[in-house]
């Protein structure tokens, strides 16, 4: 049993590590497209805060995947088929995500272990073990994805344009926009995490200060906090880089990949801006995805330890959170730079301040969706606000050639992932069962 189980975590740990080679590009793709960050900075960067959230976040998306794709009911007589199943999706869906990521196609892991989970039970029991209520409304999630993410980063891009980048004097319209934007930026975030963030704080004044306050009170003064900073930081920020001039920017980034000179200030700004926009990414992509990877093992572990199958929520051991946000950041810092490469540069020329908008509304649509524990794809969240930004700008700029590659292995994910689930198990079941 205990080899078995170290032979799963291993396996979840390579689907770990092809998931940040592919999907954790998405993070910061368009900050070293923009040029905002360099690679290096990215990769480390993107390492800390998809391994956060994975840690923090992961385990309603994990909870779904384990417990809502298949019908458990149906395999509760039978849970060594489960197990069997559930290591099938851990080898096609890295075996899937590796080949993507070696041609530098952001696919969606959140399609392959879907895909792959539909794919071993139908095997398995037949059609009637596919929970499809589940399968629909992650479908619906699917397809809406791209659209809102589109739609937000459009709506945002278009203000700040008109507002900001079109403007004669676009130094003065930033000061006066600062203090939104900065609103902006950490209300997106704060709504949606700080609230979790600061649940133990709450508890404490409540519990044993004996002070009782409102269960938001807390998360709302942090942002207010860090939003004032934020704004007072940027206001000095962009008065210093407009008096001072770039004189030092040409010899600033001597290494390869290092971010060329950004000369207009608003940009410059926009950039600082855009990094904190794709520490969200970064942070929301670590809360959704994870689950793709360690939901399979979460459920053998569970299976192991009571002897029956997961029919309902179930507590994830913080050992396998922290073992797929060890495998999401690997994964990234080696293989990572080809999906950068395409998310960034490949689909439309991106400057800080479209990148950041792009960013915060994928930062957005995510971290909604990991609030209700849908297994949504950041890569169809960030595609289509890098679109939405396109369509602003200039539908000419958007380079279709290569939204129809991403487009194709988005289509494939699905049948490819079930049809090697299905293959790998029927194997295994003639060999093992």
């Amino acid at each position: 049993m205990l080899i078995t189980q170290v032979a799963v975590a291993l396996l979840a740990f390579y689907v770990a590590w092809n998931l940040g080679a592919n999907d954790v590009a998405n993070a910061m793709g368009t900050s070293v497209g923009s040029k905002a960050v360099t690679l290096k900075q990215a990769l480390i960067i993107a390492g800390v805060l998809e391994f956060t959230g994975a840690v923090l976040f992961g385990h309603e998306v994990t909870e779904t995947l384990a417990t809502k794709i298949a019908n458990p009911a149906l395999f509760a007589a039978t849970p060594q088929i489960f197990v069997t199943g559930m290591v099938t999706v851990l080898i096609s869906c890295g075996v899937w995500l590796q080949i993507a990521t070696s041609r530098g196609l952001p696919v969606s892991s959140s399609h392959a272990v879907v895909g792959a989970i539909a794919g071993f039970s139908w095997v398995a029991l037949g059609v009637d073990a596919i929970d499809w209520s589940s399968i629909g409304l992650i479908t619906i999630g699917w397809i809406l994805t791209p659209l809102i993410s589109g739609a937000i980063a459009a709506l945002f891009y278009s203000q700040i344009k008109h507002w900001i980048l079109d403007q004669p004097n676009q130094v003065v319209q930033l000061q006066e926009w600062i203090p939104w934007l900065s609103t902006l930026l950490l209300g997106v975030f704060g709504v949606i995490v700080l609230p979790s963030l600061t649940e133990p704080l709450t508890n404490f004044v409540i519990e044993q200060v004996g002070f009782t306050i409102p269960a938001y009170d807390i998360p709302l003064l942090t942002g207010a906090v860090a939003a004032v900073g934020l704004t007072i930081i940027s206001w000095r920020q962009l008065e210093d880089k407009a008096t001072t001039g770039q004189t030092e920017e040409s010899t600033q980034y001597p290494m390869p990949h290092a971010p060329c000179p950004i000369p207009n200030p608003v940009e410059r700004l926009f950039a600082r801006f855009q990094l904190l926009s794709a520490c969200f990414v970064a942070f929301a992509h670590g809360s959704n995805d994870v689950g793709n990877a360690i939901a399979p093992l979460a459920a053998i572990v569970y299976i192991n330890r009571t002897g029956s199958v997961p029919t309902d929520g179930i507590t994830i051991p913080i050992w396998i959170l922290i073992l797929g946000g060890a495998g999401i950041v690997g994964g990234l810092a080696v293989w990572g730079k080809k999906v950068i490469a395409t998310i960034g540069e490949n689909i439309i020329s991106l400057q800080p301040s479209s990148g950041f908008c792009a960013e915060l509304a994928t930062a957005t649509t995510i971290l909604i969706a990991s609030r209700l524990g849908l297994p949504v794809s950041t890569s169809h969240a960030l595609v289509g606000g890098v679109v939405g930004i396109g369509l602003v700008q200039n539908i000419k700029s958007i380079k279709f050639q290569t939204l129809k590659g991403i487009a194709a292995a988005w289509l494939i994910t699905i049948p490819v992932s079930a049809g090697l689930s299905a293959a790998i198990f029927s194997i295994a079941r003639i060999l093992f069962l």
